[in-house]
């Protein structure tokens, strides 16, 4: 019976996972979803931040990671229980972490299409980056 339970809620918040693909918009910032920056501190110190976001680096400049450093402290960041956004340069690098949170961890992200490149030529908001 244990086992019943624990597969229906497995397959429950499996449902409501969702991954959606979106480019920035003023709309995006309004809705005070978290936006999470995965970039590099080099790349927010040269670009900025889209205004909001939270600076925590996926990929480091010689492209390892750490799955569960940067899960503890998104964790500590953000509430995962609801919809948040990952943001990079273009979009490359928050398409495989967004599919990996939502498909293994059943998150519901918002990948952001063209990433800081598009958000910089659509004049959103874009504050410099503080240490």
């Amino acid at each position: 019976m244990k086992n019943l339970i624990f597969l229906t809620i497995l397959l429950t918040s499996s449902l409501f996972a969702k991954l959606t693909n979106e480019y920035a918009s003023q709309q995006l910032l309004n809705s005070h979803i978290p936006i999470v920056d995965i970039r590099t501190p080099p790349e927010w110190q040269e670009t900025g931040l889209i205004k909001g976001a939270i600076p925590i680096m996926f990929f480091n400049e010689q492209g390892g990671y750490d799955v569960n450093g940067w899960l503890k402290e998104l964790n500590k960041k953000v509430d995962t229980t609801k919809p948040f956004a990952l943001i990079c340069h273009t979009g490359s690098r928050t398409m495989v972490v967004a599919q990996f949170l939502s498909q293994k961890l059943n998150y519901n992200v918002i990948n952001i299409l063209g990433g800081m490149e598009y958000a910089e030529a659509k004049k959103l908001p874009i504050l410099p980056y503080k240490k």
